[in-house]
């Protein structure tokens, strides 16, 4: 008995392990915008109205931002507790010999996760946990409010920075820019030049990732199609605009981007899905 549990837990501790470095990541980003801010260059000079403005968009973000997060993992998309027997059988079932059970059209196994997903897009690394039916909503949001934070931190930290890369020479600028640990270990600039550059850089970088995320993603929000099928060139499910938006987001889909803890209940199960075939034989 001691050894499946030992198996166990070793299971959730590596699928815990890209959270727990994801997390551990942002504190280190976190605390060195702190450390700009409080000891370093500073924010830029603002009235009192944008500082009050500057602060409300700030906490607007961080709240969708931690918000969806927490939905995101809270939300199992997988066919843990799904009751699957009888449920159609045959019509685009599958058999997965890994849970040894039927599963849906659009589901998929997945090998960190250890089971399959339902309506299974992608696994996602940075959070350690699948994509799919019940936490697409959250995910797509995420990457909205992610993409909006740090592209905030960047324009908040843009002015402190060209005024470091104006008082060097450009080859001096290219190398904190590109290499800001090697010029904080040879001693070619202090430590509030390089965590200026340090977070900056992040910041740009992550916010084009989601950017580059969020279009990809909504581009196959608006055809219907998981990441799985547009690889292969699948359609089945595109059943229109606005369909498509409302089963992947509910009924209030312009709505949900504003605030996570908004109720749109998703039209499906997951289980089943009606197809183009499914609409050309009913308006027949």
């Amino acid at each position: 008995m001691g050894q499946p549990r030992a198996v166990g837990s070793a299971e959730a501790a590596s699928a815990r392990l890209p959270l727990v470095l994801t997390a551990l990541w942002a504190t280190a980003v976190g605390l060195e915008l702190a450390y700009v801010l409080v000891l370093g260059p500073g924010p830029p000079p603002l009235g009192p109205l944008a500082r009050t403005l500057q602060l409300a968009l700030a906490t607007f973000q961080l709240l969708n931002l931690l918000g969806n997060v927490g939905l995101f993992l809270r939300s199992d998309p997988s066919i843990r507790g799904v009751m699957l027997a009888g449920r159609g059988l045959g019509q685009g079932w599958a058999y997965c010999y890994q849970c040894q059970s039927q599963v849906p059209p659009r589901s998929g196994h997945c090998s960190a996760c250890r089971i399959c997903i339902l309506r299974r897009d992608h696994h996602c690394r940075l959070l350690g946990r699948c994509v799919g039916f019940h936490n697409y909503r959250p995910f797509l949001c995420l990457l909205l409010h992610a993409a909006g934070v740090l592209l905030h931190v960047s324009v908040l930290l843009g002015p402190a920075l060209s005024a470091l890369l104006r008082a060097h020479t450009p080859l001096h600028t290219a190398a904190l820019l590109l290499l800001p640990w090697l010029m904080l270990l040879t001693g070619r600039v202090s430590l509030a030049q390089f965590a200026l550059a340090f977070v900056t850089d992040t910041c740009v970088a992550g916010a084009l990732l989601c950017g580059a995320g969020l279009l990809f993603h909504g581009m196959l929000l608006l055809r219907g199609q998981t990441t799985w099928e547009w690889a292969r060139g699948q359609h089945s499910y595109d059943l229109g605009l606005s369909h498509n938006l409302q089963a992947a987001l509910g009924p209030r889909w312009v709505l949900v981007w504003l605030w996570p803890f908004l109720a749109s209940p998703l039209p499906g199960d997951g289980i089943t899905f009606q197809t183009t075939a499914d609409v050309g034989l009913m308006a027949s």
